[in-house]
């Protein structure tokens, strides 16, 4: 297949368009900063691949980051970026939002294995926490929010009230086993750091091992699971001829892998409803192993999701109409 490993659309990003960007970054420092920062009191800002190590890496250690991953063409980016920057606003420092243009930072991007914007991940003591495709309504972007500090005390990093919903840690607050660095403790879950190390030398299938041997010990990891349904689609998207497979999925409407592999590309390019209505049309369509087959991989398309994602609960919804 053509796509490269590191799954980036950016690779090719024209030079006008990040050229335009750049400027873009530029008036905006000088500026102050992108509309809305000041507003936050300083909890808001621009983040690029030069800054990234400082502003982000280093940051983490004492406070999430949420990485707003966007562009100036993304309709849906400017439906979400100012329900993320007025919640990074209300925050108050509980954690803080680096904004990303993918056009500007298209090494970044592909560090990040950016596919689709908008994208929004967070980074934990230098972890990369799973985070959300598309424009989400406010509501689920709260709830996300909430998972993702209590994720951060899980992973032993001193919490701030965010919004009264997360407890306050006093110094040395946390789980044991963590390492004394320059700028404080940095919790070092061994799963977690040789996933993240796998996954940025390019070995997914290392990666997966890494996940499915702490869900085996945990089960109910608010993590890995998420971390290992993301990186099989990558492993299988990596592995298509994505021409041929479109031309096969025309020919063969009720063929289920064949569409399984269309609905894996669509869903790596950002288009999650066509992705499960595909597959929602090939259950209709299809009975016995055909629809069981089609509905396990629609299901697995669902687990890359944080569990009350809209779009989810929608096809989950039409899911049992089908079946029931």
């Amino acid at each position: 297949m053509t796509q490269p490993r590191d799954f980036s659309l950016y690779g090719a990003v024209d030079l006008g368009a990040r050229k335009a960007a750049a400027q873009r970054a530029q008036e905006a420092s000088r500026a102050g900063g992108p509309e809305g920062t000041d507003a936050a009191n300083g909890h808001v800002f621009d983040v690029t691949e030069a800054t990234f190590e400082a502003d982000v890496l280093e940051r983490s250690r004492t406070v999430p980051v949420v990485m707003d991953l966007w562009a100036e063409w993304c309709g849906p980016c400017k439906q979400l970026s100012p329900v993320l920057e007025k919640l990074a606003a209300e925050a108050d420092g509980a954690w803080v939002l680096a904004k990303v243009d993918v056009d500007a930072n298209p090494q970044l991007s592909a560090a990040l294995q950016v596919q689709s914007i908008p994208r929004v991940v967070a980074v934990v003591g230098g972890q990369l926490v799973p985070g959300f495709l598309g424009a989400l309504p406010e509501a689920q972007v709260r709830q996300w929010l909430g998972q993702l500090m209590q994720v951060a005390q899980q992973l032993g990093m001193p919490s701030a009230d965010a919004g009264g919903e997360a407890g306050e840690a006093g110094p040395g607050a946390g789980p044991p086993g963590l390492e004394e660095m320059p700028g404080g403790p940095v919790p070092r879950d061994p799963g977690l750091v040789e996933a993240q190390e796998a996954m940025e030398r390019g070995d997914l299938d290392g990666a997966a091992a890494a996940f499915e041997r702490m869900l085996e010990a945990d089960s109910g990891h608010p993590i890995a699971a998420q971390g290992l349904a993301q990186v099989n689609l990558f492993r299988r998207v990596n592995s298509y001829d994505e021409a041929a497979a479109r031309r096969a999925a025309a020919g063969s409407p009720d063929d289920v892998d064949a569409q399984s592999k269309v609905a894996d590309l669509d869903l790596a390019n950002g288009r999650v409803d066509d992705a499960f209505d595909r597959l929602l049309g090939v259950i209709r369509r299809t009975s016995g192993e055909d629809r069981d087959q089609a509905r396990r991989h629609l299901i697995g398309l669902f687990d890359i999701f944080p569990p009350r994602d809209p779009r989810v609960a929608k096809a989950r919804s039409t899911l049992s109409t089908l079946l029931f």
